[in-house]
């Protein structure tokens, strides 16, 4: 049975099927779609922009600031302002098409060096992949590098659109053409755009502590390992390699809390929350690391749960007379080394409760310890010690199930490859709950495509409730003949403006993070990994698990997840160029059109009808998309569920209500909606 569930959750878990997993997951988070929906609005209200500069003009420059204007090329001429607008949003455009265009051509071809790499780790010998895997990699972070360029430059040239407009209010407002709460808004508007750009600083400050807590990650990663290697009780079968398969997936956890948070931490302060400072309680980073322990301290947990049979101890197989140890000795070990990890990390609610597992499990180990020789203990005791083991593992799970929900890391993970390998391998030892622990990944999935489900169903929401909000201002506008529009109505048009450029560069932005994960992933991959593969000496462990497979285990697992984040991001870059060719590039050239042509001539006025009409039909069938794409996503999510029940939880034996009920409990307590408003 244990053999028929590893091999269906490998079948549940492979590359295919985790790009997929990945896709459903981060989708509110990389929601392209979302970002989309301003741009056709930005592009109408840069119309209606042009349209108004046919007014009457006049100066803006009152009280310049005294070192002059940084972005504003013309203060003297309201007008020539606005067309510097129109004409920096236009140049936005096109190049955002152009790049986002390359990037998709560029992750195309990761999944190609990826089969290489893969085909290198699997097939050649130590000395091929020391000679021909970097070359690979490298290829993986060229491709990287090459897009974070691009994704810069588009950002530039919306950050270049938003700074004009922005200096150009900062002018209306000090040649005091603004009065009353027209003044207080646009100050308001301000000071938010000021600290979008905080925000978007800080999480550019830390993507670049990422690298470092990265590469601090592996060199730990390994030396847990050797470590563990030095002090096995009794051989590497006994532990049947959860210790290791903890380890890797702690990896894969740091990775994907990088991941979301980096893309996350953009926008969640600013459309539905009261403005506050961008600088966070505890570092997010710091957080992410306490996370990516709670597979090591499950496997733990687990392990120690293994000796609980019904309502008793194994206490024949606890204890190893031949070498008078207890066999949980080693599980005190890696709680004591885990809880020492974490004592640098900034102090916040996950710390607390992971050292609190910790040194419960380190209470537990020496108590099984104390009774361990004698292989027996008072019944009042023995009952005492199952309760604190299961609290411990129901606490330990629901310590995972945050994590999980935190750093939207797939709960069905496959093993890496060489692990796999090798526990596959007829006569090796396997895990005695593997029923138990299978059905809790179970759980823990349908907890977490739920509220994905939700956060998705959120955001739709708001982006709708956006959406319609920049809608208002165009219809106010296009009621006005072109004499009625005054001043004030003029500086509400670029607000908006500024909030829906703000918007769109949000989202390259993201993509900035994205390309900047890709490319660390490979750096410290290249960096880390594989020198510590050429340098381990297989001399060090006589066990056919060895350092150099755990090394290919992770270099594996880096590469891996280099590519689904670049499959992810050609995923948005083929949706947003397919949307841009179809909705956006000719009402951009529209634009451009109408700033060339004499304002006074019958022909402008049926240019900007045709504009304004274009650009009503974009919103309607980007929105449809929205709709679409909806649907989609809860087919998928619905269908990898459905999957899942029909393929791996069939298999299962039935289970007791206790257990189901216990499982459930930990799963719900750690999958909470407390943090969700920071997601929407």
């Amino acid at each position: 049975m244990d053999l028929q569930i590893a091999k269906k959750t490998q079948s549940l878990t492979t590359a295919e099927e985790m790009r997929n997993q990945t896709k459903i997951v981060m989708k509110p988070y990389g929601n392209w779609e979302e970002y989309l929906t301003p741009a056709p609005l930005s592009i109408a209200i840069l119309g209606e922009l042009v349209f108004i500069s046919s007014k009457t003009d006049f100066s803006i420059n009152k009280n310049p600031p005294k070192d002059g204007y940084k972005f504003i090329k013309h203060p003297e001429s309201f007008r020539a302002c606005l067309m510097q607008v129109c004409n920096s949003g236009w140049w936005a455009f096109n190049e955002a098409h152009k790049n986002m265009d390359q990037i998709r051509l560029h992750t195309m071809v990761v999944p190609d060096y990826m089969k290489s790499a893969v085909k290198i780790l699997f097939k050649a010998s130590d000395e091929v992949v020391e000679a021909h895997l970097p070359d690979q990699l490298e290829n993986i972070r060229v491709v990287a590098d090459d897009c974070l360029k691009l994704a810069n430059s588009t950002e530039k040239r919306f950050t270049d659109v938003i700074n004009i407009i922005q200096e150009l209010l900062e002018a209306c407002v000090n040649a005091e053409h603004i009065y009353g709460e027209e003044l207080e808004e646009i100050k308001r508007k301000m000071e938010e755009a000021n600290l979008r750009k905080q925000s978007s600083e800080v999480a550019a400050k830390r993507s670049e502590k990422v690298l470092k807590d990265l590469e601090k990650q592996l060199n730990e990663a390994h030396e847990s390992y050797s470590k563990a290697m030095d002090s096995l009780p009794n051989g590497w079968e006994m532990i049947g390699m959860d210790f290791v398969e903890g380890i890797t997936e702690g990896i894969t956890t740091f990775i994907n809390g990088i991941l979301s948070m980096g893309s996350d931490m953009l926008t969640q302060n600013f459309y539905e929350t009261p403005l506050k400072s961008p600088e966070p309680e505890a570092d997010c980073f710091d957080e992410i690391t306490i996370y990516s322990k709670s597979a090591e301290i499950l496997k733990c947990t687990e392990k120690i749960q293994e000796f609980v049979i019904e309502n008793t101890i194994n206490w024949k197989d606890l204890y190893d007379q031949k070498h008078k140890t207890t066999e949980t000795n080693f599980q005190a070990v890696q709680f004591k080394r885990i809880g020492e990890s974490l004592k640098i990390c900034q102090n916040c609610t996950a710390k607390e409760e992971a050292q609190n597992i910790c040194t419960k499990g380190i209470e537990i180990c020496e108590e099984l310890a104390k009774y361990a020789p004698e292989q027996k203990c008072e019944e009042a005791k023995t009952n005492e010690l199952i309760k604190l083991i299961r609290n411990l593992n129901e606490s330990a799970r629901t310590f995972d199930s945050k994590s999980k929900s935190v750093t939207n890391s797939p709960a069905l993970t496959p093993k890496p490859p060489m692990m796999y390998k090798e526990e596959s391998k007829p006569g090796k030892v396997r895990k005695e709950r593997a029923s138990d622990n299978a059905r809790f990944r179970i759980e823990q999935s349908r907890a977490q495509l739920n509220k994905t489900r939700e956060i998705y169903e959120k955001s739709v929401e708001n982006m709708e409730k956006n959406q319609k909000e920049l809608t208002d201002i165009l219809i106010t506008m296009r009621k006005c003949e072109i004499k009625e529009i005054d001043f004030n109505t003029t500086i509400k048009m670029l607000v908006k403006g500024m909030d829906a450029m703000g918007r769109v560069k949000e989202q390259w932005e993201k993509m900035v993070r994205f390309f900047q994960m890709v490319s660390n992933i490979v750096k410290s991959s290249l960096t880390i990994t594989l020198n510590n593969f050429v340098s381990t000496s297989q001399k060090t462990q006589k066990l056919s698990y060895n350092a150099k497979l755990f090394s290919k285990d992770l270099l594996y697992n880096q590469a891996f997840q280099a590519t689904n984040i670049a499959n992810l991001v050609n995923m948005i870059s083929t949706t947003y160029t397919e949307v841009s060719t179809k909705h956006l590039m000719d009402r951009v050239s529209t634009l451009g059109k109408l700033m060339a042509m004499d304002k006074e001539k019958p022909e402008f006025q049926f240019e900007v009808d045709q504009l304004r009409n274009a650009c009503d039909g974009a919103q309607k069938a980007i929105l449809d998309l929205v709709r679409k794409n909806k649907k989609e996503f809860e087919e998928k999510s619905f269908a990898r569920l459905e999957k899942i029940d029909k393929e791996l939880l069939a298999i299962l034996p039935a289970a007791a209500p206790e257990e189901i009920n216990s499982i459930q409990a930990a799963v719900k307590s750690g999958f909470t909606e407390e943090d969700e408003s920071a997601y929407v």
